[in-house]
């Protein structure tokens, strides 16, 4: 046979032997979507809440969590304004806000990535007071019945974080900011959660918490394999946690008990982490991942209904409305999932990575990127509505009479023009 057709042969071959391995390496670096059903395990009567609460309760409570509700669906029914808005007042944190204020007894309630924790007045924006934990904060608190709920992580500079430093969570009273107790875990980032007298949340220790607020004893724990930095859902007596252990845990609200745990698809190089808080709407639970997909896992059952990707990390919680899922990805685009299939409907360019989690209001969207810009988008079609020139996380939350909406170092209290 001629050399040369053999080396030339050869050369094809390994040509050829590259390019699968290549493929194989790209497969298993990229699994393939998976696309849902609206047959199975979609419940379309236990989506988010349509209707609004009680007047005594909204004026009392109006957002008194991260994400809103007990689900984290981000969606709030009891408030009806939209852009354009025009600013009331500002507060100067004077260190990074990355996490939204919760709002109650006509006060937002906020802190500091340097640990600073400020109670201000909603209409004059005035400091009612002021606490210094120092200690790095970089999640919401919890407000329930005149008592404010703070997760604490290690002791401030926050630049490089004290992994075996411990963590606490710390109640205190809502008018005067009285420390009424603190309980002493692993570093805490996650936002709490409060239901039937329990607080729930996740600690850098590995554990889930199920506290006792009454007896600040725990109820039960769980080990899961890795750091918990997710704030936990609830529904239908099940607690929703994600750790860093590439598993999303399913446990029952009152023992703790195991109901079901599942895992992000394997990829070469090991699973993606659960950061993003998980939000439970029409029986499934939807969560992001660094892997750079949105998840939807059956509530009851746990099982994986459908995968999307996006091009970068999902660190953004998602929100939840008509029958969609709402969520911005580290490739610079904010993106409208079908709930029930995981098809895009529509995607936004923002010209910056998405990091924080939407709110949705009024058939308005509201999102921030890390480029220092908020944007309220119709929520049906994705067209841009209103811009603000600051916000990097999560941008607002509300009560009948105004939006808060959360800047870099900046809380701004807003109303309707």
């Amino acid at each position: 046979m001629n050399r040369k057709l053999v080396i030339g042969l050869l050369a094809l071959l390994v040509f050829a032997v590259g390019a699968a391995a290549a493929v194989y390496v790209w497969k298993q670096r990229n699994p393939a979507d998976v696309r849902g059903s609206s047959t199975e395990e979609f419940v379309t009567t236990e989506g988010p809440a349509t209707t609004t609460r009680p007047e005594e309760e909204v004026l009392k409570e109006p957002w008194p969590t991260y994400g809103f509700d007990a689900q984290r669906t981000r969606f709030a029914p009891d408030f009806s304004h939209r852009p354009p808005y025009k600013r009331l007042w500002t507060v100067n944190g004077k260190s990074l806000l990355e996490y939204p204020p919760v709002v109650a007894y006509d006060r937002a309630y906020i802190g500091t990535n340097r640990g600073l924790f400020f109670a201000i007045d909603a209409k004059t924006g005035n400091v009612d007071w002021r606490l210094n934990f120092k200690r790095c904060i970089a999640s919401s608190p919890h407000v329930a019945d005149g008592v404010v709920y703070q997760p604490l992580m290690d002791p401030s500079p926050c630049a490089d974080h004290n992994e075996s430093a411990p963590g606490f969570m710390v109640a205190m009273d809502a008018e005067s900011g009285e420390e009424l107790w603190r309980f002493k875990a692993g570093v805490i980032e996650t936002p709490p959660l409060l239901v039937g007298g329990i607080l729930y949340f996740g600690s850098w220790d590995k554990k889930i918490y199920a506290l006792d607020i009454e007896t600040q004893k725990p109820v039960w724990t769980y080990k899961t394999g890795d750091k918990v930095k997710d704030g936990p859902a609830f529904a239908g007596g099940t607690i929703f946690v994600g750790s860093y252990d590439g598993n999303v845990y399913a446990l029952d609200a009152k023992t703790g008990k195991l109901r079901w745990k599942a895992a992000a698809q394997s990829r070469l190089g090991g699973q993606g982490n659960w950061y993003a808080t998980p939000a439970v709407a029409y029986g499934r639970v939807f969560i992001g991942n660094t892997d750079g997909k949105m998840y939807a896992f059956g509530a009851k059952s746990g099982k994986l209904l459908w995968v999307k990707g996006t091009g970068g990390y999902i660190y953004s919680s998602a929100g939840i409305w008509e029958k969609t899922v709402y969520a911005g990805s580290y490739d610079g685009h904010f993106y409208a999932f079908d709930a029930a299939t995981g098809d895009i409907r529509w995607s936004f360019a923002a010209g910056g990575p998405i990091s924080g989690a939407p709110t949705i209001m009024d058939g308005v969207v509201y999102f921030s990127t890390l480029k220092t810009r908020t944007f309220a988008l119709d929520a049906k079609s994705g067209k841009k509505l209103w811009t603000f020139g600051d916000g990097q996380y999560s941008p607002l939350v509300a009560d009948e009479e105004r939006v808060y909406l959360v800047g870099v170092k900046r809380l701004y209290g807003m109303g309707p023009r």
